[in-house]
């Protein structure tokens, strides 16, 4: 077989959501993509995993959750394609919004992850991404990973100082100086500069560079209020 034999070979897909519409839908969408065929349809995992036993495929495009079937839903599917079928590209699609669970998706090993709150058009990238056997995580997926990510990070912030070190270490992140601060919180300089100080050994900081920094990436200021600073 030449190289223009192989562009021309389309990619055999198999889709898999629980919910009819939502199949056609993404059908509908697929066919319209160059070189994609599509070969198979499933309800649920069982019917999946039959369907992809039954002709040979090069992609699979499956929801996360799919009530009933032998192999379950969610993970546990996942988990079973993955063992069963490495060498088959899989696509998650989901609802799913809690960070924690999109992170063990992605453990799993698939090689795309996409929201359904994404861009429709965004299929196309996540599956041409995972062709190409390199992973796919949609804006929204990324989007509640950072988030959780961040709030775990100013957890620990808040752990860390006490409340009016925190109080400080903020203010002065924000871009208020020491006296200013002072001032605001009707304490003294030695004080205010004593909390910073403080705030600043507890995290292992040792400049206003690595403060300001740190305090972006632990979601204690946002990164816009670091570059008003500027």
């Amino acid at each position: 077989m030449n190289d223009n034999d192989e562009l021309s070979t389309p990619v055999r897909a198999i889709i898999a959501d629980d919910h009819p519409l939502v199949l056609l839908a993404i059908e509908n969408l697929m066919v319209s993509y160059p070189n994609m065929q599509i070969v198979g349809r499933a309800a649920d995992a069982t019917e999946l995993f039959k369907e992809v036993d039954r002709i040979p495929c090069d992609l699979v495009l499956m929801d996360l959750y799919m009530p009933g079937g032998f192999y379950g839903d969610g993970l546990e599917a996942v988990r079973q394609f993955k063992v069963r079928y490495p060498d088959v590209a899989l696509v998650v699609l989901t609802m799913e919004t809690e960070a924690a669970a999109l992170k063990k998706v992605i453990a799993l090993g698939v090689d795309g992850l996409i929201s359904k709150r994404d861009r429709i058009d965004l299929i196309q990238v996540a599956i041409v991404t995972a062709l190409a056997r390199e992973c796919y995580l949609g804006p929204a997926v990324r989007s509640l990973i950072s988030d959780a990510t961040i709030a775990q990070r100013l957890d620990f912030v808040r752990k860390m100082l006490s409340r009016r070190e925190l109080e400080v270490f903020t203010q002065y992140a924000s871009g208020l100086g020491v006296t200013e601060i002072a001032a605001r919180l009707g304490r003294s300089v030695k004080t205010i500069s004593a909390q910073k100080c403080t705030a600043m050994r507890k995290l292992a900081l040792h400049s206003d560079a690595e403060l300001f920094r740190f305090a972006v990436e632990h979601g204690v200021i946002s990164e816009d209020c670091l570059k008003n600073r500027r």
